[in-house]
């Protein structure tokens, strides 16, 4: 009892692993150890038995209800995470043209991590000029795809600098890959505009350990040879994501999350809420007076993932540092900006409420009041 007293106290803005739903620990914490009636945790439950090909069954279908997920598209439950699909994706698409060329578009770390490791495995071709800064998208004026590109990849999200697509890109027939690892299911989506969908569970689905990959049934089979069995889509799906022992655990978390964003509004629910808390966030920032700076166009600001910083005046570095300790005294953790960014950065991922986030956006208005001259 104490600890859920302490929790509600503690307003976690952590970019991942992230907040998970109080509804979902507390039915977790149910189950944990004896899961519906099997005198065993679920933690415990054999992979090949019918208690956990239930809870894999349910998870796909509720999935596969949220996202509107037309019948020929396959749904992948695997390890490795996202650094794990920034090889997997090159392994089975590169060789969808004999050119095995694929187009990157690079717009953060997370793109340009996977833009060099798919390199190992084919040739890319970078859409957008190299940056060491990114700050936003450039205008379509500005891209250069490739004609005969395997498929165009792109992280609609980027969860460090806080650039989130406001469009599919048009790829003109060509595969369209997306990394959502972190803004998945916080707002509708046309499935089938992509080829590939693929989302690290730990930021807005579930807890770490599972990669969720959605992928259309055409692009399976033409894997490159030298392709690892368990990376392989093919052998994944002939396998029912059961080629090995899966991630169960959080595979059952991720299927109690999908399980409440329907009971919660769906998609379109967790979409106005993640409109309400980043408007939350962003009108403080802009009515500052230069105080909180967003470094980010408008046009690409992240709604779950919310980075500023603390004017661009001479001793900014000590303000950010005087906000997040008093922010963490005050309750609200998880706010430090990337490392490689500084900062600061608050993920407002489903599970964080308007409630919660309206507190740190009065924390900022008297942070304001108090530092600003």
């Amino acid at each position: 009892m104490t600890e859920s007293k302490e929790r509600r106290h503690v307003i976690n803005f952590s970019p991942g692993p992230a907040k998970l739903p109080d509804e979902v620990l507390l039915q977790a914490q149910k189950d944990f150890l004896n899961y519906a009636g099997t005198g065993v945790s679920v933690m415990e439950l054999s992979h090949r038995s019918p208690e956990f090909e239930k809870i894999l069954k349910t998870a796909e279908t509720d999935l596969r209800a949220l996202l509107s997920i037309p019948a020929n598209y396959k749904v992948l439950f695997l390890q490795g995470g996202g650094n794990g699909q920034f090889s997997a994706v090159p392994f089975n698409l590169m060789n969808l043209k004999p050119s095995q060329t694929a187009d990157y578009i690079v717009t953060g770390t997370w793109s340009a991590n996977a833009a060099t490791e798919a390199q190992k495995y084919g040739k890319v071709n970078y859409v957008l000029p190299k940056t060491k800064t990114y700050t936003n998208i450039p205008d379509l004026s500005e891209w250069k795809l490739s004609p005969d590109a395997s498929y165009v990849y792109y992280c609609d999200n980027e969860t460090i600098h806080g650039v989130e697509f406001q469009f599919i890109p048009e790829t003109h027939g060509v595969p369209l890959v997306c990394d959502m690892s972190s803004n998945i299911l916080t707002r509708k989506f046309d499935v089938s505009k992509f080829g590939l969908i693929f989302a690290g569970a730990q930021k807005n689905i579930g807890c770490a350990g599972c990669t969720v990959v959605i992928i259309r049934e055409d692009l399976i089979g033409q894997a490159l040879p030298s392709t690892p069995s368990v990376f392989c889509y093919t052998t994944q799906s002939a396998n029912n994501s059961l080629f090995n022992t899966p991630p169960t655990y959080s595979i059952y978390i991720m299927g109690l999350v999908f399980s409440w964003k329907l009971e919660h509004g769906g998609v379109e629910g967790m979409e106005e809420n993640s409109r309400k808390k980043s408007d939350l966030i962003y009108d403080v920032m802009d009515n500052s007076s230069g105080f909180f700076v967003g470094p980010i166009n408008k046009n690409c600001r992240s709604r779950t993932n919310v980075t500023f910083r603390i004017g661009s005046r001479e001793g900014c570095d000590v303000l950010e540092k005087k906000f997040l300790d008093m922010a963490s005294k005050c309750g609200m953790k998880e706010l430090k900006g990337h490392r490689s960014v500084g900062g600061i950065r608050a993920s407002l991922y489903n599970a964080v409420t308007a409630e919660e986030t309206k507190v740190l956006a009065d924390f900022m208005k008297d942070f304001f009041q108090t530092h600003r001259n």
